[in-house]
Formats: structure tokens, sequence, C-alpha cells
């Protein structure tokens, strides 16, 4: 075997991308550990603990081979020539720079473990998205260290989307490895990009300083967010004027300096780093006393709560300004289709302020219920967890599209009808649906950023 790679994390991040690594790179033995027992018990099951198009056919296929999990850190620590840190870097809830700032206090526990531990040299890869200059504290952790030992860091962001996380790394984009403009520093990016590239066109593989792919991490993020929360702000706009923000978007799309991609007007983006990362470069600029930058960035993050704020006042307004005791049925609770996440997903928001309107939920997803309950688990009011759309719906006053399963698009919406209390309202917060054909089987069909379709005359939204 090359080299033994330890990944330090079992998460979203480092499960999959540690996956791909061993399957394309057979000469190599990857361990991947954490502190969760039950995580890797789940990674060592026929159950996964993350759900990924493609990822159980890997997994299978590798581990037992060259691709191991574990809870044995220390051990891993010490065998390992490249340890890949793919630790939780969430915003910070207390002290200096609490809702904004990146708590890394898991990096800096990792890099202390990795110091203990080891008795060879490594080059420690940062996964995880880390604020700029975040590996100046690991170096300066693993450099204090009395055995003689030396350590290289390099930065190898991900740029991974959930639900495509498989394809997106076995056909990236780009690869991006930072690392110090030193000889040391060289020779270990170099040690990386011989991992990738046992499958990546080397000139998909970019190199740059440690502190600009740092940064590139976040800029990339707050960029995408960006154009949601932008398309999103021009499908307020649509309503009012009876614009249609799909076509609004289709033509704006077209001009090559602008593009489609991330035009998709919806209930916001969620997820576990568009926000986060966001807020973690609101919180560099005002560091660096760049207040209007920093206000700037914010109101992304602003846009995007508002949208999910908005989507329930229509229903309020729609539903005669009242949804006390009314079952709302809830199609989707994961921020986005093909996975099982919820962190930061609209539908939690969407869910939270129907309960305080004393709504009764019936909630259904394809892949995310556990997480569902655990997200809503201190809400009061009524909330149904259900096996089946179709169950939700049954004697619901409304249904509330929060993902766009494909699934949503092919249920019986004739039959749907026909077991809902009249009249029957559809709010379609993911604009997947064929609105007229639904709004000709007799629903009030109200979408993102279009006129809603109505058989009440005088309802104004």
């Amino acid at each position: 075997m090359k080299k033994q790679i330890l990944c330090i994390g079992a998460g979203y991040v480092g499960g999959p991308t540690m996956a791909v690594i061993a399957d394309r790179c057979p000469d190599y033995v990857v361990t991947v550990v954490d502190i969760n027992e039950q995580r890797i018990a789940a990674w060592n099951s026929d159950q996964l603990p993350i759900y990924e198009p493609g990822l159980d056919e890997i997994v299978f296929r590798c581990r037992g081979k060259n691709l191991f999990y574990s809870t044995d850190i220390p051990n891993g620590i010490r065998n390992a020539d490249i340890i890949f840190v793919s630790v939780n870097t969430p915003t910070k809830t207390f002290g200096a720079g609490e809702g904004h700032a990146a708590n890394l206090q898991f990096v800096e526990k990792t890099a202390r473990s990795i110091l203990e531990y080891s008795q060879s040299d490594k080059i420690i890869v940062e996964k995880s998205t880390l604020p700029v200059r975040t590996a100046q504290t690991i170096q300066r952790i693993l450099h204090s260290n009395n055995k003689g030992l030396k350590f290289q860091v390099v930065s190898n962001p991900e740029f991974l989307a959930e639900g495509t996380a498989i394809s997106d790394l076995n056909n990236p984009d780009r690869v991006l490895i930072g690392g110090m403009e030193t000889e040391e520093g060289r020779q270990a990016v170099e040690e990386i990009i011989s991992i990738y590239a046992n499958w990546v066109p080397r000139e998909k593989i970019i190199t740059t300083n440690l502190w600009s792919s740092e940064l590139t991490k976040l800029v990339s993020n707050a960029m995408l967010a960006q154009r949601i929360s932008s398309v999103n702000s021009i499908s307020a706009l649509c309503e009012k004027t009876e614009a249609n923000v799909n076509e609004v978007a289709e033509a704006a799309g077209l001009d090559s300096r602008i593009g489609p991609k991330f035009l998709r007007a919806s209930l916001g983006f969620g997820g576990s780093c568009f926000k986060k990362d966001i807020l973690n470069l609101v919180y560099l600029c005002r560091y660096y006393n760049l207040p209007e930058v920093a206000d700037y960035w914010e109101s992304v993050v602003k846009i995007n709560d508002y949208q999910a704020t908005r989507f329930v006042r229509n229903i309020l307004q729609a539903m005669f300004n009242t949804v006390a005791d009314k079952r709302i049925a809830i199609l989707g609770f994961a921020f986005k289709a093909n996975t099982g996440d919820t962190r930061e997903s609209p539908a939690i928001s969407v869910c939270k302020q129907l309960l305080e309107e004393h709504a009764a939920l019936a909630i259904y997803d394809p892949k995310a219920m556990e997480n569902a309950k655990l997200d809503l688990a201190n809400e009061k009011g009524n909330i149904e967890f259900c096996s089946s759309a179709e169950e939700a719906v049954r004697g619901a006053h409304g249904i509330v599209i929060a993902t766009e399963w494909q699934e949503f698009t092919q249920l019986d919406y004739e039959a749907l009808f026909r077991t809902m209390q009249k009249p029957a309202f559809i709010f379609d917060g993911r604009n997947i649906l064929p609105h007229k054909k639904l709004f000709e089987i007799g629903f009030d069909v109200y979408s993102i950023g279009q006129k809603p379709l109505t058989h009440f005359q005088g309802i104004v939204v």
C-alpha cells in the first residue's frame, strides 16, 4: 500500500469523500474515525448513517478491503501518513462573535489529539469549512511539539452538493489545494495532488496559497447563496406585479454573463454550509473593520429568512387568515431532495411558524423523518409524523411542498383532492408541480413568484 489516510469526522463530508478516495485509490488504506460510536456502527452496518445516491454501492464495495471505520482515534493518528480533518465547525452560540463566527473548538481539540498521538511526520489536510487563517492556529499547536516531528498543513475545501455528492466527487468542477509557499509546503501539496490525480484530470486540480484556499470556500458558498436570495427577492416582486418568476429567471439566465444555475425561486437555501459560511464571512468583515461589506453579505441571510416568513404569511392570508386547528400536510422536510439532511432546512422555520398559529401538522419526507422528529422535538403543538404522503394529506385543509422530491411530482393529486377538506389548498414552495392541472382538479394553487390560481374572487395574496 502507498499511504495510510485517516479522516477524523465521519459526517456528510468525510464519509462520502473517503469512500470515493478508497474506491479510486485501491493502493491507499483509508480509515474514517469519529467519537460518535453510534455513527461508526452505522457506517459498519447495512444501513449507512447518511443517504446519498450511489454511496451505498461504493462503501459496500470497499469496506473491509481498503476502507475502514473506527472509534480508535489514537491508533488511527499513530498509523496515518495523511490526516484529513473533517470535524464540525458550527456557528458560535456564545461569547465573542456569537451568532456569526465559527466555533473552532472541535478543530483545536483535533489538532491537540494529532499532536498527542503522533509518532511520525504527517500532512494535515483541512477538509472542514474554516475561516481564513485557521491553518495558522493548527500549525501553532502542532509545531509546539517536543518530539522533533514535522507537520505540514494543507487546505483542501470540499465543494460538494448534498444529493449529488458522489457525482461531484467523481466528476468535480475543480479540486482546490492550498499550501504554504515553502519547499516543504509545496511537497505536501504535491502529495495531496497525487491522490486526486488517480481520477481527476490535472487541469482541474488548482493550487493556491493556504489563505486563498481557505477563503475561496467561504466566498463560493456566499456567492451561490447570494444568487438564491437574489431570485427569491425578485419572486416577491413578481407576486405583486403578476410577473412569473420562472419566466423572469429563465430569460435572465440566458445571458451568458449570468447563467441559469441557482436562479430557481423557492423557500430559500438550507444545509450546513450556506448560512454558516455567510455569517462567518460577515464576522471576518466586521473583524477587519469592513462594515459595509459585512452588511451586504448579511442581507443575503436576511432575505433567506424573509422568504420563509413571507411564504407562511401567504398561507395564512390564503386560508382566511387562520390555520388554527387546520391539518396542514408538510411534504418534504430535508433542505433539498436526495438527502436526509435537515440542517437549516426552510421546512423547520415554516413548521415552527405554523405551529405558532396552532396549525395541526402532518409531516412526511422520504428520507428525513428521524431528523424531522429531532428538529421538532421541543416544539409544542399538534404534530403527526406520517409514513406516506397519502397518510399526511388525508383530511388536510392544505398541502405544503417543502422539498423538491421527485416523488411529490408523481402523486395522484386527483385522489388526494378527494380525501381533503374543501376548499383544498396547495402551496408549492419549490415550484415543481403542474399548477394549471392542479387548479383544474379543484385545488387553489399558490406558488413562489407566480400569480395564484384560485377559485375564489377577491382573494389577494
